[in-house]
């Protein structure tokens, strides 16, 4: 069985429609599969529909952005890491109604770094974004508004050439603080839900994860055992950009804890690396 739980559509910051990754996990024989975006569930009744006509076993996913912290690490600071909810009811009017307050301040936030970007474009001669660039940005996203969406656009305008460029000359140090949900709040929407959560790429190097804290293994599944046991359900073991290392020292800590254990590609389609990543059979039995 070919499985792959953790992938973006255009609903978030993918690049394919939901349309377009059935019929690819289709091509690749992708059997069990869920499409996480961040933020956002609109897409989850669409996926559903489409993967039960394609014969592929679909549960309901989604990337939650939470904001946490160990005061034993970085000074007790903020840092945002990732959190993967599944088998939730995509109809929950509470999850819905905190979804819907999150995207609204994605909008907010997204218009605060615009300004930050025209404080850095005014610094360099570039002309600066107007309320038209704005509203053409918000136009190119089908679901919820993010960095990587201002990022393209300024590819797009000619102002970098690549997105990770973007991001390293401009977004990080322009950035606006993300909504502050925390993992207890998560915990109980995702579980209120009927779903379970999942902590996603815990040693992650890009940065969304707990190497953020400490890039030590053993540290981190510390952290875990210490701040976050009582409120998730499982722990990603399998993932892109995991090494050999990390992948078997979390199954290892996960079978110790009696957690679950999921994996994906994270794919967002550029490139498409959908059903890459080797996750055992026995992983989609966990969602029986």
């Amino acid at each position: 069985m070919k499985t792959d739980l953790h992938i973006h559509s255009s609903s978030s910051d993918g690049k394919f429609t939901v349309t377009e990754i059935i019929k690819e996990a289709k091509n690749r024989n992708i059997d069990f599969l869920a499409i996480s975006d961040h933020d956002n569930i609109n897409c989850q009744p669409q996926a559903i529909a489409q993967a039960t006509k394609a014969g592929i076993h679909y549960v309901t996913g989604v990337e939650l952005n939470v904001t946490f912290s160990q005061p034993n690490f970085q000074n007790g600071r903020n840092v945002s890491l990732d959190f993967l909810g599944y088998q939730f009811d995509p109809q929950n009017k509470a999850l819905l109604a905190k979804l819907e307050t999150i995207a609204k301040y994605r909008q907010e936030r997204a218009s605060k770094i615009l300004d930050n970007l025209n404080a850095e474009f005014k610094k360099e001669n570039i002309a600066c974004l107007t309320a038209d660039d704005f509203r053409r940005i918000e136009e190119s996203v089908d679901g919820t508004l993010g960095r990587p969406h201002i990022a393209d656009y300024l590819v797009k305008k000619g102002i970098v050439k690549t997105r990770q460029e973007a991001f390293d000359k401009y977004l990080v140090k322009c950035d606006v603080p993300k909504f502050p949900l925390y993992l207890e709040e998560a915990s109980k929407l995702i579980r209120g839900a009927g779903g379970k959560l999942v902590l996603a790429h815990p040693n992650d190097p890009h940065g969304t994860s707990l190497a953020s804290l400490t890039k030590v293994l053993d540290e981190q599944t510390g952290i875990v055992k210490e701040k976050m046991l009582p409120h998730i359900d499982g722990v990603e073991c399998w993932h892109s950009r995991n090494t050999p290392e990390t992948t078997y020292h979390y199954v290892a800590f996960a079978k110790a804890q009696g957690l679950m254990m999921t994996g994906g590609s994270d794919c967002h389609q550029k490139p498409i690396m959908m059903g890459s990543v080797q996750i055992p059979d026995w992983v989609a039995n966990q969602f029986i």
